[in-house]
């Protein structure tokens, strides 16, 4: 149904019932606002959206009410300007006037609207009410004085995070936000808070005082903590990263992130590598030149190509470009990759098998979702705010396989045993009725789920289990994959979890790049080169260190869990001699001309992906979709399935290990020691 409304003596046709502000910003009319909000509910309660509508006999609240037909509104009138001014001239009788040391300052609704829709004057000499702050955590700053009771953040908390530790207390005059008990807000999206205040009542607590955002450079990137890649903004000053801010993706992330990306930005700069170092007699580091460690490498590399134990260990950062240099020194070299032992199991000629089939915006569209060893409120905090979303718009089930999950949304356990997983992919669970109701069902299945997996084949599962419950779907979305690195998207994609000697652990020469996990005690090497960016316990047992930029400090093509490819923009200058795998792969095979042949040489990156050149914010997809069931036997052992191979949100890999904003989030909020996970 269309119909026509006038704004301003301007005809507007619209399609639908829709607000009367919305109708406005349809029609290029911007009507100044506090309290409302395009993701949360609305509530009404600032007023300062007020506009005249005929034959009515007040002002009416334009978020609130909704269009008619013929309807005739005016913005700009007499009446709605002076309304304005003295809603303007309300707020400011108890608001302080302490502009000069907010952190607001220069972002704040509330003085930007005071100058173009306010007074020069008040009519109120009382004292102004003061509020005790509330002590949200280690990451909100509140100076509740400055609260103008708009309720954004009440309604963040209980609709959007699902935690419900914000209300009002009190009425009138003493009317007050609060966490009712002293508790802490406690969310994995707490942050987002800040971004939603339009005055300066929550502040980020780490940045307090740091900074005003005209001195601010602005870089868009994305988020590297999780597989999702959100997309971020980093302002920075010098070499310092400031904040880190959310940026507008409908697709993908919205306008939300997580704490820890948020947040954890101080882990950049602490422990950091800076000079290519090597261990003396005495068993200590002293630094050297990026020439004489590249010659070190070289004369490595000359010596133990004859013998074919070289072993490569990559980490969670490592970008697709870096990828595909690994993937020519293993060919030029002979070289293995170390990795998880279930990864030589997951049938890389279909893409079916390791990504997330479905889009995270079609998760609406879905009646049931599965999540088999997977915690997305830890490992994938975005996927689960859509999980969310989709339930708060009714009709649809949760259910997981595995440990017990605190999720924000009601959920049913079905087990934690092998033997329950065997039942429903053979059909005979009890919830194989609601899978066989279900019109559209979503599985997740994490990493945790197929490290117990050891010998088991994706497509022989997929078979099985669209067989026994009917769930067959051409564009193969009920099946997905969700595994919290960051690259293993690419990992996969240039067929990296196979490689010849991979069961070798004593090796001649092992190059470790970014990987901050401690390896086995089992694999030993006679030389270990450490290429990263941070110190750990991999770079303290290494021979030679050679330092690598962060993702922050060069730009990078990186692929999400979805098949999406964006760039990671460089924020910050490299510090000090760091550089990239590239950079050492090209000076070294250089200078190894000797080892290539023919039909054994690197190729560019473009040249071995040219798709990326048309797909960047994009998802991906195979042509290969349709899954082919294999002559293989699933070999089940006795165990009890994890439902996520992390304890600790804030305590994931070593920019967050070293951050201590994350430290005091995993000592505030979850009551665990950071130093003895």
């Amino acid at each position: 149904m269309t119909f026509f409304i006038n704004i301003d003596n301007k005809s507007i046709e619209l399609d639908s019932n829709i607000s009367i502000l919305q109708a406005c910003e349809l029609a290029n009319i911007i009507l100044p606002r506090f309290c409302y909000h395009e993701r949360l509910s609305v509530a009404g309660n600032c007023r300062m959206c007020l506009v005249e509508v005929a034959n009515m006999p007040k002002l009416q609240v334009s978020c609130a009410i909704p269009t008619s037909p013929n309807m005739i509104i005016k913005t700009n009138t007499l009446a709605v300007k002076k309304a304005r001014e003295g809603i303007l001239e309300f707020l400011l009788i108890n608001h302080p006037l302490d502009c000069p040391i907010c952190d607001q300052g220069g972002e704040c609704d509330l003085q930007d609207q005071s100058l173009i829709y306010g007074g020069d004057r008040s009519r109120f000499r009382e004292f102004k009410r003061a509020v005790e702050d509330k002590n949200c955590g280690p990451l909100i700053k509140t100076v509740m004085t400055r609260c103008i009771h708009c309720t954004r953040c009440v309604r963040f908390a209980n609709e959007i995070a699902g935690v419900f530790e914000l209300g009002t207390t009190g009425r009138g005059n003493i009317l007050e936000i609060s966490t009712y008990i002293t508790k802490f807000l406690n969310s994995e999206l707490s942050g987002n808070v800040i971004d939603l205040c339009p005055v300066g009542a929550l502040t980020s607590k780490p940045t307090a005082f740091l900074s005003r955002p005209w001195e601010l450079k602005s870089t868009e990137s994305i988020d590297l903590f999780d597989s999702i890649h959100s997309n971020t903004r980093i302002d920075t000053r010098g070499y310092d990263v400031i904040r880190v801010l959310p940026r507008l993706n409908e697709s993908l992330n919205e306008e939300w992130i997580s704490d820890k990306v948020r947040f954890g930005f101080d882990g950049f700069l602490s422990q950091r590598l800076i000079h290519p170092m090597r261990k003396n007699q005495l068993n200590r580091f002293e630094p050297i030149s990026w020439e004489d460690g590249l010659k070190i490498i070289t004369d490595k590399l000359d010596v133990t190509k004859k013998t074919n134990k070289i072993g490569l260990s990559i980490g969670d950062s490592c970008d697709p470009k870096s990828l595909s240099f690994v993937k020519d020194l293993c060919f030029v070299l002979n070289a293995s990759v170390l990795k998880d032992n279930f990864e030589n199991y997951i049938n890389t000629d279909y893409q079916s098998s390791y990504k997330f089939s479905i889009l995270f915006q079609n998760l609406k569209k879905t009646n049931v979702c599965l999540l088999i060893g997977v915690n997305p409120k830890i490992e994938g905090v975005i996927l689960f705010y859509h999980i969310r979303k989709r339930f708060l718009s009714g009709n649809f089930l949760v259910a997981y396989m595995g440990s017990h999950l605190k999720l924000t949304i009601p959920s049913t356990q079905l087990s934690n045993s092998a033997n329950a997983f065997v039942s429903i992919i053979e059909g005979k669970h009890p919830f194989c009725k609601t899978l066989h109701r279900s019109k559209k069902t979503c599985i997740i299945v994490g990493r945790s789920f197929k490290s117990n997996f050891k010998f088991f084949d994706i497509n022989l599962f997929f078979k099985t289990l669209q067989s026994n419950l009917k769930q067959i779907d051409s564009s193969c979305s009920i099946l997905n994959f969700f595994d919290p690195k960051p690259n293993y998207f690419s990992f996969y994609d240039f067929n990296l979890n196979y490689s010849f000697n991979a069961k070798a652990k004593n090796f001649d020469l092992l190059y470790i790049f970014e990987n901050s996990t401690t390896l086995h005690k089992s694999i030993t090497s006679k030389f270990t080169i450490f290429h990263g960016h941070h110190g750990c316990q991999n770079a303290q047992n290494a021979d030679i260190i050679l330092p690598s930029p962060s993702f922050l400090e060069k730009t990078s093509l990186f692929v999400n869990c979805e098949g999406r490819y964006q760039y990671s923009r460089r924020a910050t200058l490299p510090l000090n001699h760091s550089q990239t795998i590239s950079f050492v792969f090209l000076s070294t095979l250089n200078k190894l001309s000797h080892l290539f042949t023919a039909n054994n040489t690197y190729s560019d990156f473009e040249t071995t992906l040219p798709i990326t050149k048309y797909v960047i914010n994009k998802p991906y997809n195979c042509f290969f979709k349709v899954f082919h069931p294999l002559n293989t036997t699933i070999v089940f052992e006795n165990f009890y399935l994890a439902s996520s191979m992390f304890e600790n949100f804030y305590n994931t890999n070593i920019i967050t290990q070293v951050s201590l904003n994350m430290s005091k989030c995993s000592k505030h909020l979850l009551n665990k020691d950071p130093f003895n996970m």
